[in-house]
């Protein structure tokens, strides 16, 4: 299986130019559509298995774990607007994940609550005057301080990170 980097070693440049804002709302608009293409088509039991014992979450619990993620991201668009010198702290624990009990739901309420919070967040950060997106906060787990556009670029790695878990973890269940 190809895994993946470890999300809290990587290591993150944000040298691209402000700009990019659009870009990046275009790419966190579709991550609701990419996750509903790759769960297409997978049986339950494909969607809740964890493979390996050592396996963290299913597919599904990633799926749920990117609707716990967006009140985090939201507060720290927030935190912009605020001009907080420091963003919102993440857990870093992921209780709120491990305790939601996402294999017990439907995946389509899933996909159709992080579609509708998803929407919320490009809608609002769609409105944000442009020069905003050069403001800058430090981010508490990275130490480093990180423009709108970066934590936007954050967010969408982020995204991508769990869908390629997702993508793995149901391409393993389907060689079964």
């Amino acid at each position: 299986m190809n895994q993946p980097p470890i999300w809290f070693e990587r290591k993150f440049d944000f040298t691209f130019p402000v700009e990019q804002h659009p870009n990046l709302c275009a790419r966190l608009r579709g991550t609701p559509g990419r996750l509903e293409e790759i769960v297409r088509g997978t049986d339950r039991n494909g969607l809740v298995r964890k493979p390996r014992e050592n396996e963290k979450w299913s597919a599904q619990e990633h799926a749920g774990h990117l609707l716990d993620l967006e009140p985090l991201w939201m507060a720290r668009v927030d935190d912009y607007l605020t001009k907080a010198s420091q963003l919102t702290v993440a857990d870093l624990s992921n209780r709120k994940t491990f305790e939601a009990q996402h294999n017990q739901r439907p995946i389509a309420e899933i996909v159709a609550e992080f579609r509708s919070a998803r929407s919320r967040l490009v809608s609002r950060v769609e409105k944000i005057e442009p020069a905003v997106f050069a403001r800058v906060s430090l981010h508490p787990r990275l130490k480093t301080p990180m423009r709108l556009v970066d934590h936007l670029y954050f967010v969408a790695e982020h995204d991508d990170h769990h869908l390629a878990h997702i993508w793995e973890l149901i391409n393993q269940s389907r060689m079964r």
